[in-house]
């Protein structure tokens, strides 16, 4: 599965349709090409298709907190190409992949990990990753399977970066860091700057 350069999910909890595509400029315009919406946020399909009309194929655009096959099909519909979901459910990721949609499936142990990947997940969502640490995600990747894409999600902040990339992290979900209710666009885009630059350093 290939991922945005960097590969940083730039979660956007609770954001309103009407603000949506500022954010998701401010956010494109410092070079994070990803970007997800909460389904548990006011009127989700309004601000996935507001972004997908205004950006196109610019952004790899996610729904994020799928949490059942009628949300894909939803989000799908809306023009999320991206399905993320805080937990590994087999009939999720089956309407995913029956969507032709991607699927990131939150995992916290190696029986979630090897269970979603069973299930077709295309990679694979360390949730959450301020309950984990580097040492943990390190023992995850010895015994999946080579290559398989990991991202921590949850507390991320640009200073923890350089550890969990050290040991084989493949990008990163990023929330309340970067975007939270009522967060002017430049706001989010000065907070995405420093993200931006942690992976490039």
């Amino acid at each position: 599965m290939g991922w945005p350069r960097p590969p940083l999910i730039a979660v956007l909890r609770g954001i309103e349709p009407s603000e949506a595509v500022a954010v998701a400029g401010a956010l494109l315009a410092e070079g994070v090409t990803c970007v997800e919406v909460t389904m548990n946020s006011p009127a989700p399909l309004d601000s996935i298709a507001a972004i997908r009309d205004a950006f196109g194929d610019r952004l790899l655009l996610g729904a994020g907190t799928v949490l059942t096959p009628a949300a894909v099909g939803d989000a799908t519909a809306a023009g999320a190409e991206l399905i993320i979901s805080p937990n590994a459910d087999p009939n999720v990721i089956a309407a995913t992949k029956a969507a032709g949609r991607l699927s990131l499936s939150g995992v916290f142990t190696a029986t979630e990990a090897f269970a979603a990947l069973a299930a077709g997940a295309d990679a694979l969502k360390l949730f959450p990753a301020e309950a984990a640490s580097p040492a943990v995600l390190k023992a995850l990747l010895a015994v999946l399977p080579a290559g398989t894409p990991v991202l921590p999600v949850g507390g991320i902040q640009p200073e923890v970066l350089a550890s969990w990339r050290a040991v084989g992290a493949t990008g990163f979900g990023i929330g309340a860091a970067l975007y939270q209710p009522g967060r002017s666009p430049d706001e989010v885009r000065r907070r995405a700057r420093r993200f931006v630059e942690a992976w490039r350093d």
